[in-house]
């Protein structure tokens, strides 16, 4: 029987040198886990709408999306996750708040390894931004 495949989108989102990351709820699938902000991707909307919605749900602010950066599938036991990020921007003045994630946080490429990533996550980021854990 074939997996269900989830596909996913995240918002790379930097300002001054640093990456907005976002922390998954304690209640959340991966708790406490962090992540680019976005989301699943329902079946009758774009990425890019999803990704507006997500984002905005998450952090409180839309986002100027840009280029799309890649794609990455990373298989779990019971489904398969694509995981699509864009390269975003936020508006002038505009400041993210947890609207319903534990946590945010603006950090340098380097400093992303010291926070834990769900595994779909670290993959895209190391394929993206050439980081690897030791």
């Amino acid at each position: 029987m074939a997996k269900e495949v989830i596909r996913v989108v995240a918002a790379v989102i930097e300002r001054d040198g640093r990456y907005l990351i976002t922390q998954r709820n304690a209640g959340a699938v991966l708790p406490l886990l962090w992540e680019f902000p976005g989301g699943r991707v329902e079946t009758d909307e774009t990425e890019e709408h999803a990704l507006q919605r997500e984002v905005q749900g998450r952090i409180g602010v839309e986002v100027v999306i840009g280029d799309k950066l890649g794609d990455h599938v990373h298989e779990y036991a019971h489904y398969d996750v694509v995981m699509t990020m864009y390269a975003c921007s936020l508006a002038e003045g505009v400041h993210p708040y947890p609207a319903t994630v534990n946590d945010l946080r603006w950090v340098t490429s380097k400093e992303f390894l010291d926070y834990d990533f769900p595994p779909a996550d670290e993959k895209t980021m190391s394929k993206l931004l050439g980081l690897m854990r030791n």
